[in-house]
């Protein structure tokens, strides 16, 4: 959900949480529900998006490819829920904003955000000396300290 949906693409739920519809840029939104731009296709997206016509400015938009895939009912819509942050980066002030939340997050709790190596770790994919490894490979930067401190505190 977000204050201002006429600045995203939108998608309509059903009360069973099933897209109905999506509207790239709405004057008028059916919902406040923004699509954040995270996609998971399948390989055959790929054809599908071959079929695509280009708009008035001559491009292929994703909203297109997803209006295709809810007409041929494989669309699946996952609604984030209370605590997760969709940052949008399409404009200067939007960017800034981005950062700026950023930086408070990571100040204020001490976290990285977007860290694939303590995901990684976290869900046991990958193991501490691994990730040792990889941030002994990046040299002295803040980035190496954080993960080598995460590994120290996983220790206590």
């Amino acid at each position: 959900p977000v204050a201002d949906a006429k600045q995203f693409g939108v998608v309509t739920v059903d009360t069973d949480g099933q897209a109905v519809d999506i509207t790239e840029k709405p004057d008028d939104p059916a919902s406040n529900l923004a699509v954040p731009g995270l996609y998971f296709y399948n390989a055959d997206v790929v054809d599908l998006a071959r079929d695509i016509q280009p708009d008035s400015r001559g491009e292929k938009q994703i909203t297109d490819v997803n209006r295709a895939l809810l007409g041929q009912g494989r669309l699946r819509v996952e609604i984030l829920s209370r605590g997760w942050a969709w940052l949008d980066s399409g404009t200067p002030d939007a960017l800034l904003s981005a950062g700026t939340f950023a930086h408070v997050m990571e100040q204020r709790t001490g976290l990285k955000l977007a860290c694939p190596e303590e995901v990684a770790f976290r869900m046991e994919t990958i193991s501490a000396d691994q990730v040792r490894a990889l941030a002994e490979s990046y040299g002295a930067c803040d980035y190496a300290r954080y993960l080598l401190n995460m590994l120290e505190m996983e220790q206590r």
